[in-house]
């Protein structure tokens, strides 16, 4: 799966907000009043839609349902990777639904974003690991509403570049394919992924589709070292990504890889001004931040923090 979007399910709730069991005090969260909460979650579930916020149990789902926004997950439900970080389900996959695109523009427009993100699981049993469905999606959304951006979180289609650069003939507003955690982790954390094809993903849109902005993200507390994500946030500068996110691993389950450590919202604030002294210019750095967390922000404003 290409996103970080995880939360624990332990957790308990008082009347300032919920806060994962044992967990510290700065990963807390506080239940947002108001907004449209129930209705996103009645319309995604009317139009047959699945969003990352609710598969990957997001611990901002709340907060970004509450002000009219979701992260759509085109392509099912079911992953065809078994990342141990992840906790959206790896089982084998569905048919793809010709009809999502258009249901996902429709939503779309009934949540009024201007502003939208899209993501999948991973297809690796599709020819072209779900590409042009990626582009089916994009051009639904652009058709219905001229003016509204679209930023896809890719998956890295194996190397196949013709399935990348049928995402990028769809004109996404930007492409975000997470590096996810270090070189030296991942056999244990993405053993179905490999580190140097998702910085080639990155290098090659920025090589074939020059002015297309690039983002990646990665999770911390997984046992890298600050010296590893410095060599990461390095690697991705030079193969061209433009915009990076740092967030907390939080384990999904006793059945997921434990949290090796909790970052402090100080240690946050170092690592946001590590990826800045290398060149970042637009970065969200926090406990809390995911990869499409606050997308729109973190597109339109360089100085954003997490």
């Amino acid at each position: 799966m290409n996103t970080h979007c995880n939360s624990h399910t332990k957790k308990t709730s008082s009347d300032s907000g919920v806060i994962w069991k044992g967990k510290p005090r700065w990963l807390k969260k506080r239940m947002p009043k108001g907004g449209d909460c129930q209705r996103v979650t009645r319309l995604l579930s009317e139009a047959g839609l699945h969003t990352v916020c609710q598969e990957a149990a997001c611990p901002n789902m709340f907060e970004c349902f509450s002000k009219n926004t979701a992260t759509f997950m085109i392509l099912g439900s079911n992953c065809t990777r078994n990342c141990r970080f992840c906790n959206v389900t790896s089982n084998p996959p569905t048919q793809v639904d010709q009809d999502e695109p258009q249901r996902v523009a429709d939503t779309v427009l009934k949540l009024k974003l201007s502003y939208v993100v899209v993501t999948s699981v991973t297809r690796d049993d599709l020819p072209d690991g779900g590409a042009s469905h990626f582009a089916r999606v994009i051009r639904a959304i652009k058709k219905a509403g001229p003016g509204i951006r679209v930023e896809v979180l890719i998956p890295d289609f194996q190397g196949d570049i013709e399935a990348l650069e049928t995402v990028a003939k769809a004109e996404p507003d930007v492409i975000n394919h997470n590096i996810e955690t270090v070189k030296g982790l991942y056999t244990r954390v993405r053993p179905q992924a490999r580190y140097q094809r998702s910085l080639d993903l990155i290098r090659n849109v920025t090589k074939l589709f020059p002015g297309l902005p690039t983002k990646s993200g990665i999770m911390v507390g997984l046992g890298e070292t600050i010296e590893e994500l410095g060599t990461t946030f390095q690697d991705l500068y030079d193969h061209g990504c433009n915009i990076l996110t740092v967030g907390q691993y939080l384990q999904p389950t006793r059945d997921h890889l434990p949290v090796e450590k909790f970052y402090t919202p100080e240690e946050f604030e170092h690592l946001d001004r590590m990826a800045r002294d290398i060149g970042f210019e637009q970065v969200a750095a926090g406990p809390f931040v995911r990869s499409s967390y606050r997308a729109r922000e973190l597109f339109e404003t360089p100085e954003t923090r997490g």
